[in-house]
């Protein structure tokens, strides 16, 4: 097998899994469901719900607080969701700052 081979099937293993990714959703919350956000693999937020009782223009720390831990739960588990995508194309293989 010639390397430019390789490196073509590696190229549409990575847009395969760039598609993936974009494709699959993870959701994650914070404040016992106050605040829930819905993450793509890649990254992107697609929703963001705020339960209306938390909404108070008295306490806007607390809410931003909320959001910022949502948004980082679920940038947390798209990061664990490419982990196991990788580890699954990879069959296992660790590869230092890939895996």
């Amino acid at each position: 097998m010639n390397i430019q081979k390789m490196m073509q099937q590696a190229q549409q293993m990575q847009d395969s899994l760039q598609k993936q990714l974009k494709e699959t959703t993870v959701e994650a919350t914070a404040g016992g469901g106050m605040v829930t956000v819905v993450m793509n693999g890649v990254k992107e937020i697609q929703s963001l719900s705020i339960d209306p009782e938390v909404v108070s223009s008295e306490d806007v720390e607390m809410l931003q607080d909320l959001i910022v831990a949502a948004i980082a739960d679920a940038q947390r588990r798209a990061d664990e969701l490419v982990s196991q995508q990788m580890g699954g194309m990879m069959g296992g293989l660790k590869i230092p700052g890939l895996t």
